[in-house]
C-alpha cells in the first residue's frame, strides 16, 4: 500500500511477531534437521505399532498416543512456521515454496500415519470397550472414543492414502491459488494502488460516496475475476461432493457436524431460530435508514457509521492494548496476563502491508510452543474489537495447550468461537459503562448490534448460500457465476427483506469468502459461537465473581470432552432446542434500546 494512503499511523506498523520459538529463518539448519528428525520418527512408529493395534493393551495405547503427540508437535512446529511467514507475505516466492514443501511432507506423514485409526476403528464394539473402560488410558479414553465416531465413513488404508496425497494438488492447492490470487488482488484508489484490505476498510467509511466508491472497486475486481473463482468454487464443490459420495456422508454438512461435535438437530435447531428470527435484521437496518435520512439503503450503506460524534472514533495501538488488557483485568486477572503476554512476547502481527492475507485469525500453533494473532490493524473502534477477539482466541488456545496438552489444544469449531466473543462482550461492556453522551452510546450500540448481526444472522445466510451451492452443484453439475450470484442474492435477500436494496452486483460477492473454500461448512459455527456467548454473559452478569473460574476452568479444557458436557459445567445446556432463543432474545433487546433511544434523540426523523 502507498505510504500516502496512511492517512493515520497507527503505532503498529512496526508491530510484528517473533517466530523465532521454531526457526529463526527459512534457512536455520534445526529446519532441515527437524524434517529429518520426523522422518525417522514417523518411520519408528510405523514400524512399531502398524498392523498391531488388535493386540495392543492399554499401556500401549496410552505410549503410542504419547508418540503420536510428539509427532504431531514437531509436524505442527514446521507447519506453523510456513504458514505464518506465508501469511504476511503471500507473494514471497519463498514462503510459497516453503508452504509448498511442508504441505507434502504433512502429506506424507498422515500417509504413514493413518493405519492407527483405521486399525483402531477395525477393532468390534467389545474390544474397544475393553480398552475405553481401561483405567490406564483415562488420560486418552476421550480421543480414543471420539475417533470411533468416524468409523462408520473409514476408507481402506490404501484409499485413505490416495486422498491424503491427492489433497496437496488437489483441494489444499486451489485453497492456497485462492488465498494467493485474492491476496494479489490491487485497486487503484484516487492514483495510489492499494489492496482489498484497505478497500474493504472503506465500506465503513462515514462519506456514502466513499463507500460507494469502494463498493464498486471491489465489484468489478470480483466480476473481472469471475472465471477463476467461478472455476475454483465448481471445482472444489465438487471435490467435496466426491468425497461426501465414497464415504458414504447422508449430507454435505454431515462431515462438518461431526467434526464440529455438533449433532444434527442441535445445529438444526440453530439455523432455524436464527432464520425464524430474520425480521430483527429489517426491524434493524429500517431504523438505521431513517437515521440516515436515506430513501433507499443499499447493500453498500450496511455498515456506514450514523455520522454522530464516535464515527471518527480513531485508536492509536497503546490505546487499542490498554482498553482490552483493562477490560480482561477487570474481569480475570489471569486472562489479562495471558494476553499481555502476546503483547510482551511479540505474539501478534498487525500492519497492513501489500502482499499480506485480509482479515484476521488466530493459530494455536502446538502445545510446546505459544498461540500467534494476526491482524490488518487500521485503527478503528471495530479494529480494537477484533483485537480482542483474536486475543480471546489466543487465550483459549494457551490455556487448552498448557493445561491439557496438544489434542485438546484444537477445540471443534464451534466452542472455537466462544472465547473470541466473550472477548469482545467484555471491552464493549467496558466500552459503553465509560460512555455518557447519548448520541455516541447510539452509535456504539448500533455498531455492536450490526457485528452482531454479521456473527449470527450473516453467518447463517451464508450457510444457507453454502446449503443451496453444495445442493445445486450436485443435483445440476458445474454451476455458472450467473447461477451463484442466483443462490447468493436469494439468500441475502431472505435476511433484509425489504429493509435494505439488494443490488443485482452484489451477486458476486459470494466468490471472495475464504471459508468456503479452506473449511466448508465452517460458518455457523460464529452464529453457534455468538449465541452460546451470549448465555454466558448473561450467566456473568447473573453469578458475578463465582462464574469467573468457571469460564477460565472451561477455556483451559479446550477439546478434553464433548461441547455438550464441557459446558454443562458451566451451566449451558446446547441440546435443549430452546437455547438458542435465549441469545436471540438478547438481541432484540439490543434492538429495542437502539429504537428507544433513536426516538428519544432524534423525534422528528419517526414523525
Amino acid at each position: 500500500m502507498s505510504e500516502a494512503l496512511q492517512e493515520r499511523l497507527t503505532g503498529a506498523e512496526d508491530v510484528v511477531w517473533d517466530l523465532s520459538v521454531f526457526y529463526q529463518s527459512l534457512d536455520d539448519p534445526q529446519l532441515e534437521a527437524d524434517i529429518a528428525r520426523l522422518n525417522e520418527m514417523v518411520d519408528a512408529f510405523q514400524a512399531r505399532w502398524r498392523g498391531k493395534i488388535a493386540e495392543m493393551s492399554a499401556a500401549d495405547f496410552v505410549s503410542a498416543y504419547e508418540t503420536m503427540e510428539a509427532i504431531y508437535d514437531l509436524r505442527g512446529r514446521l507447519g506453523a512456521f510456513a504458514f505464518l511467514n506465508f501469511s504476511t507475505d503471500t507473494g514471497d516466492t519463498d514462503y510459497q515454496a516453503a508452504v509448498a514443501r511442508i504441505e507434502e511432507l504433512e502429506s506424507a506423514v498422515s500417509q504413514k500415519m493413518v493405519f492407527f485409526d483405521l486399525e483402531w476403528n477395525a477393532l468390534d464394539d467389545e474390544q474397544a470397550s475393553a480398552i475405553l473402560e481401561d483405567p490406564t488410558a483415562v488420560r486418552y479414553r476421550y480421543y480414543l472414543e471420539a475417533e470411533r465416531r468416524y468409523r462408520p465413513y473409514n476408507l481402506s488404508e490404501a484409499e485413505e492414502q490416495i486422498i491424503i496425497e491427492k489433497s496437496v494438488t488437489g483441494r489444499a492447492a486451489w485453497t492456497r491459488f485462492f488465498t494467493q490470487l485474492t491476496s494479489a488482488f490491487r485497486f487503484d484508489w484516487l492514483g495510489d494502488e492499494v489492496n482489498m484490505t484497505f478497500v474493504l476498510n472503506k465500506m465503513r467509511d462515514a462519506d456514502r460516496d466513499v463507500r460507494e466508491m469502494a463498493w464498486r472497486k471491489l465489484t468489478d475486481k470480483l466480476q473481472e475475476r469471475s472465471m477463476e473463482l467461478t472455476f475454483i468454487f465448481n471445482t472444489l464443490a465438487l471435490d467435496k461432493a466426491n468425497s461426501d459420495r465414497r464415504r458414504g456422508y447422508p449430507s454435505w454438512i454431515s462431515s462438518r457436524n461431526l467434526s464440529n461435535k455438533a449433532s444434527d438437530d442441535v445445529v438444526e435447531a440453530l439455523v432455524s431460530t436464527v432464520t425464524g428470527n430474520y425480521e430483527l435484521v429489517a426491524r434493524h437496518y429500517r431504523l438505521k435508514r431513517a437515521l440516515l435520512d436515506y430513501e433507499e439503503l443499499y447493500d453498500y450503506d450496511r455498515y456506514a457509521p450514523l455520522n454522530l460524534k464516535e464515527s471518527e472514533a480513531f485508536y492509536v495501538w497503546d490505546q487499542a492494548r490498554d482498553i482490552v488488557l483493562d477490560a480482561f483485568d477487570s474481569f480475570s486477572p489471569r486472562m489479562k496476563n495471558v494476553a499481555q503476554a502476546f503483547f510482551d512476547e511479540n505474539w501478534i502481527h498487525a500492519p497492513v502491508l501489500p502482499n499480506k492475507r485480509g482479515g484476521a485469525f488466530a493459530a494455536s500453533t502446538v502445545a510446546s510452543a505459544n498461540p500467534y494473532v494476526f491482524l490488518n490493524y487500521l485503527g478503528d473502534t471495530r479494529d480494537v474489537t477484533t483485537l480482542a477477539h483474536e486475543l480471546g482466541h489466543g487465550i483459549h488456545m494457551y490455556l487448552s495447550g498448557k493445561e491439557n496438552g496438544l489434542f485438546a489444544l484444537y477445540t471443534p469449531l464451534t466452542t472455537a468461537e466462544m472465547a473470541s466473543t466473550f472477548a469482545e462482550m467484555l471491552v464493549f461492556q467496558d466500552l459503553m459503562a465509560a460512555e455518557d453522551d447519548k448520541e455516541i452510546k447510539l452509535s456504539m450500540l448500533t455498531e455492536k448490534i450490526e457485528d452482531t448481526f454479521a456473527t449470527v444472522f450473516r453467518q447463517i445466510s451464508m450457510n444457507r448460500f453454502e446449503d443451496k451451492m453444495h445442493k445445486a452443484r450436485r443435483e445440476e453439475g458445474e454451476l455458472t457465476a450467473e447461477r451463484f450470484n442466483e443462490l447468493w442474492l436469494e439468500t441475502q435477500r431472505d435476511m433484509f427483506g425489504d429493509s435494505v436494496a439488494i443490488t443485482e452486483e452484489y451477486g458476486c460477492w459470494w466468490s471472495y469468502v475464504p471459508h468456503f473454500l479452506q473449511a466448508p461448512g465452517y460458518v455457523y459455527a460464529y452464529s453457534f459461537g455468538e449465541l452460546l456467548v451470549l448465555a454466558l454473559y448473561k450467566l456473568y452478569q447473573e453469578e458475578g465473581a463465582s462464574f469467573v473460574p468457571k469460564y477460565i476452568d472451561l477455556l483451559a479444557a479446550g477439546d478434553s470432552d464433548y461441547p455438550d458436557r464441557l459446558l454443562a459445567q458451566v451451566g449451558v445446556d446446547i441440546n435443549d432446542s430452546e437455547f438458542w432463543g435465549k441469545g436471540v432474545d438478547i438481541i432484540e433487546e439490543w434492538v429495542s434500546q437502539a429504537e428507544t433511544l433513536s426516538h428519544e434523540l432524534y423525534p422528528e426523523k419517526f414523525t
